[in-house]
């Protein structure tokens, strides 16, 4: 999430207001506070939010035309809205006339600030552009200029506007997510929402209700109605990230929404028609995968309509001056580097590696490597400095943990190391929140709470790490 996010709060009770306003400024956010819905909407129309925060009842406009009417006019601006348990059918017609989400009094406000963070990544995803081919002042790019990239911009430019369904192939950190926004940006249906959903970080009891929604009493904790992502993103695109984690229950009602565009509540008996483009990722074998009865033959021809494939980088070497150059102009200015610059040398060393985490982990890379310099030229001690830094000192996560342990002892005992236990403890301890950063899809106060550590631990530890606070 931005640090500039910036949030509209309409709300009439100032214990609300005020507790709101605080805890949210405390999350390095921007927030506007108005009394009455006709001032708020009228404050919207003259300002660029990234997430409105109301409640259903407030003098003027009550909160259900404020949805109405943002939705209407900015209907890519995420909407939460705050209700009463008595009202929860309003705010049930809310969500439906666009809202992002609600929540219901008292709300607790670990609660609140998860569902901003994700509200304004969201906001993120549909109003940042995707830039193809060269660096731009866009914060996201995919960048390279080899054949294999120039090939998929061209794809992507011939598909984006087509009604068709995209399976995106590719090893994980090759970029998938940024192939979506960007045929979603060139779309004909970029005006309406873009949902991002990450299939694996979300638990198999949780994923279809968060899909498809469910009834009041469908399921234990199921105190009210709930309306799922697909009838949000009616009209929009959803981007279904680690199609072949879902479970085959869910892929059963995944290929409903694809033959016949209609969907069931859990717990529903009521058929709702959706209008939703569906774009797909993975980065599992799912041929293997069908023959091994764990994905639905019928559900991977729907997705295989048209098929991009990222490369992995090692298979397109010719990209990486390109990626580090873009990489040192997004995170120089973020990590205090004016203008760093960076040796010959050091750049056909970083050529020559094999990057099996692709962009991802070059991107984490360049960042230790900023901080190794220290504001000064990169040169090559850098970054072998960074890149032993990145890689745990040799452990990756292809063995088992165990194996690494027997590694760094064996190097202890021929007297190649004196730090078996620093080196052993600080990768673990990367290894657990690198993990809790990307299950928690970037949000640093979800992460923090699994971990049990406070707010500033879970921040100090992904700098030392080198880890942007939000990435996922």
């Amino acid at each position: 999430m931005s640090a500039t996010a910036k949030i509209l709060l309409i709300e009439d009770d100032p214990g609300i207001a005020d507790t709101l306003h605080r805890v949210l400024t405390g999350e390095s956010l921007e927030v506007a506070v108005e009394k009455r819905g006709d001032a708020g909407l009228a404050r919207a129309a003259q300002e660029t939010f990234h997430v409105v925060i109301t409640d259903l009842k407030v003098p003027g406009v009550d909160g259900l035309e404020i949805v109405r009417q943002l939705h209407a006019t900015q209907p890519r601006l995420p909407i939460i809205l705050v209700t009463a348990f008595g009202t929860t059918d309003t705010a049930i017609e809310a969500m439906q006339s666009g809202a992002y989400d609600y929540l219901l009094k008292p709300f607790n406000i670990p609660q609140m600030i998860d569902l901003v963070n994700k509200a304004a990544d969201s906001n993120r995803r549909m109003s940042e552009p995707v830039a193809l081919g060269e660096p731009s002042q866009s914060r996201d790019a995919l960048v390279g200029r080899s054949a294999a990239m120039q090939a998929i911009y061209k794809e992507i430019g011939r598909v984006a506007s087509k009604p068709v369904n995209v399976l995106v192939r590719g090893e994980t950190g090759t970029g998938k997510e940024l192939i979506a926004r960007a045929i979603y940006q060139h779309s004909d249906r970029a005006n309406a929402p873009f949902l991002a959903i990450n299939c694996a970080a979300i638990p198999e009891t949780l994923l279809e209700s968060e899909l498809f929604g469910h009834e009041r009493g469908a399921f234990t904790g199921a105190d009210a109605r709930r309306v799922g992502r697909f009838e949000q993103a009616d009209r929009g695109t959803i981007f279904l990230d680690e199609i072949g984690d879902m479970t085959p229950g869910t892929q059963v009602k995944l290929l409903r929404v694809l033959q016949n565009k209609t969907i069931q509540r859990i717990g529903g008996g009521e058929t709702i028609s959706v209008d939703v483009r569906v774009i797909t990722a993975t980065h599992r074998d799912l041929e293997a995968a069908i023959r091994e009865k764990q994905f639905r033959e019928d559900l991977y021809y729907r997705l295989d309509v048209v098929v991009i494939t990222l490369p992995p980088l090692r298979d397109r070497r010719e990209d990486i001056p390109d990626l580090v150059r873009y990489f040192l102009g997004k995170l120089g200015p973020e990590l205090g580097s004016v203008n760093p610059s960076i040796h010959p040398e050091a750049v056909d060393f970083l050529r020559a590696q094999s990057w099996p985490g692709n962009v991802r982990e070059l991107e984490n890379v360049i960042r230790k490597t900023l901080l190794v310099a220290q504001g000064y030229t990169i040169n090559l001690d850098h970054v072998r400095t960074a890149l032993n830094k990145a890689s745990g000192a040799g452990y990756s996560a292809g063995r088992s943990f165990g194996e690494y342990i027997d590694e760094v002892l064996v190097d202890a005992r021929r007297e190649e190391n004196s730090d078996a236990h620093a080196r052993v403890i600080e990768t673990a301890e990367r290894e657990l929140f690198v993990r809790a950063i990307q299950q928690a899809q970037g949000n640093q106060a979800k992460a923090a709470r699994w971990l049990g550590v406070t707010r500033v631990t879970m921040r100090a530890k992904l700098i030392q790490f080198g880890l942007h606070p939000s990435q996922d």
